[in-house]
């Protein structure tokens, strides 16, 4: 930590970089807990059903990521045939429940920068914010329960190591963003 003092503009800048960092912390702690919490659901024995949080992404139902994954597990024809269809079919649910997700988001922003903070309403859009998370977690679970049926376990297996390491390759690239991030002393 700097022993220097801050002037005001240096002082209300750092607050703005802090107040950022924490509502982005927020946001990926709980974007985190839920493809978690749908991942852990999906995994009978200890073993995963071959996706992490990163298996949020493949709900795009298209697009080189998912086609990319697929070539990465051998699939057949008729298995990229059944998986495009889950992924296309969850991706459209989700878009739906994204979009009353975001207006929620807009209604707390309302409330939070309102004269007077009504606290019975922040709590309100709270709940109905976790009413969105869980449907959005329960939708992506039975998106990835439908997948696993479709893919054998030894492609499982590789889908998991996959995103293990995309996993951990994000990880990486965050910590090198951090310390690029940090002033230098």
């Amino acid at each position: 930590m700097s022993s220097s003092v801050m002037v005001p503009g240096q002082a209300a800048s750092h607050a703005r970089r802090s107040l950022r960092w924490l509502v982005a912390g927020v946001v990926l702690a709980i974007a985190s807990t839920i493809a978690l919490s749908a991942w852990a659901q999906n995994r009978p024995g200890g073993h995963h059903g071959g996706m992490d949080g990163s298996g949020m992404m493949m709900f795009g139902g298209h697009g080189r990521g998912l086609d990319r994954m697929l070539d990465g597990i051998n699939a057949t024809d008729a298995q990229r045939a059944q998986v495009k269809q889950i992924a296309q079919q969850a991706a459209a649910d989700l878009k739906a429940q994204h979009e009353t997700t975001r207006a929620l988001r807009e209604k707390a922003a309302q409330i939070f920068t309102a004269p007077t903070v009504d606290a019975a309403a922040a709590e309100s859009v709270r709940q109905q914010l976790l009413t969105q998370h869980d449907a959005a977690s329960r939708r992506m679970l039975q998106a990835m329960l439908d997948i696993s049926r479709v893919l054998t376990p030894e492609q499982r297996a590789q889908l998991g190591e996959q995103m293990k390491q995309r996993h951990e390759h994000m990880l990486e690239r965050m910590r090198q963003h951090r310390e690029q991030q940090q002033p230098k002393q």
